[in-house]
């Protein structure tokens, strides 16, 4: 297997594309600057240093959940071209350390397949970047199916990651829990909505990322299995517990090693992917995103998870 580092939870958002989103009426892109996740010279050189202490090799970025998703078709084509057009230049220009997922011009379907491909033809990225839910739609909503279709026959990676709206519950957003419990349980909620709609096994070959270890998952399995199948949800596929071994799980769990471990034995060792949520963990945290997975779980789990499973699911191989 061919052992590489691989950072598939990372972010990127220049001033100029914050400002794009900011120009389109998007709300809330402040707290996306001013972290060192900027393309600025003095940016770069840290993010490298840091990812140099960690001993990753290769980031994969995405603009989530800073995404270009819009009703406003133009401001999203816009928006969605503009984020793609930077990541693909930083992969130019650091091969070695950066490489890319699309944002895509949700929720307008056309729109998002023609740059899809134009991504991955014309840009070399792996696949494409989403929120948990896209403008209030679930994305086992039937209009997203002619994206999956795609993904899949492209054997292409969908990542998904939270959209911040707090699971569309005022009982998280009004009591400062968006971030804190809220992307989670977006996690939780998005990885069920795509199991219980058949997704996983209807587009076996799209290759599924979802984040912080699949949120929930992990503790709630055996009962969304059992309920699932046996009287909730009985349209349902396949049990939950066979659709979730088709999904990928990034390991950003801020370093709590007993949520790492429940991972790992609910979801094995060969379905999780490092992640670290950079800039949100940055600094020294950045670096412990990788030595508490080394500390945390056996010396093969750790090899597994933090060197070879990157590679696998972006189809690397050695020379």
């Amino acid at each position: 297997m061919t052992s590489v580092r691989i950072d598939i939870h990372a972010h990127l958002w220049s001033d100029e594309y914050l400002s794009l989103l900011d120009s389109y009426g998007r709300p809330g892109t402040d707290v996306h600057r001013g972290l060192g996740a900027g393309a600025t010279r003095d940016d770069l050189d840290g993010r490298f240093a840091l990812m140099d202490e960690a001993g990753v090799d290769l980031q994969i970025l995405t603009a989530t959940p800073a995404s270009p998703h819009f009703e406003d078709e133009t401001a999203a084509v816009a928006s969605a071209r503009f984020i793609n057009d930077e990541y693909a230049k930083l992969s130019r220009e650091y091969p070695e350390r950066f490489r890319a997922l699309a944002s895509l011009p949700l929720p307008h379907i056309p729109a998002a397949l023609d740059e899809l491909a134009r991504a991955m033809d014309e840009l070399d990225m792996f696949g494409a970047s989403i929120t948990t839910s896209v403008l209030g739609r679930s994305i086992a909503d039937p209009i997203f199916d002619p994206l999956y279709e795609e993904l899949n026959r492209r054997g292409a990676i969908l990542f998904v990651h939270p959209a911040g709206c707090g699971a569309e519950s005022s009982l998280i957003t009004d009591h400062s829990l968006t971030w804190s419990i809220g992307a989670p349980i977006e996690d939780t909620v998005a990885i069920m909505h795509l199991i219980v709609a058949g997704i996983p096994s209807r587009y076996p070959d799209m290759k599924i990322v979802t984040c912080h270890l699949g949120g929930a998952l992990p503790m709630v399995l055996e009962r969304a299995d059992r309920q699932v199948t046996e009287w909730e949800a009985t349209q349902c596929p396949e049990a939950p517990k066979d659709a979730a071994r088709r999904l990928w799980y990034d390991t950003v769990g801020h370093d709590h090693t007993p949520a790492l471990r429940a991972a790992v034995e609910s979801l094995g060792a060969d379905r999780l992917v490092f992640g670290s949520d950079f800039p949100y963990q940055g600094g020294a945290r950045y670096v412990s995103s990788a030595t508490y997975i080394e500390d945390g779980v056996s010396a093969e789990d750790a090899s597994l998870i933090l060197d070879h499973n990157g590679a696998e699911l972006l189809g690397l191989r050695s020379p």
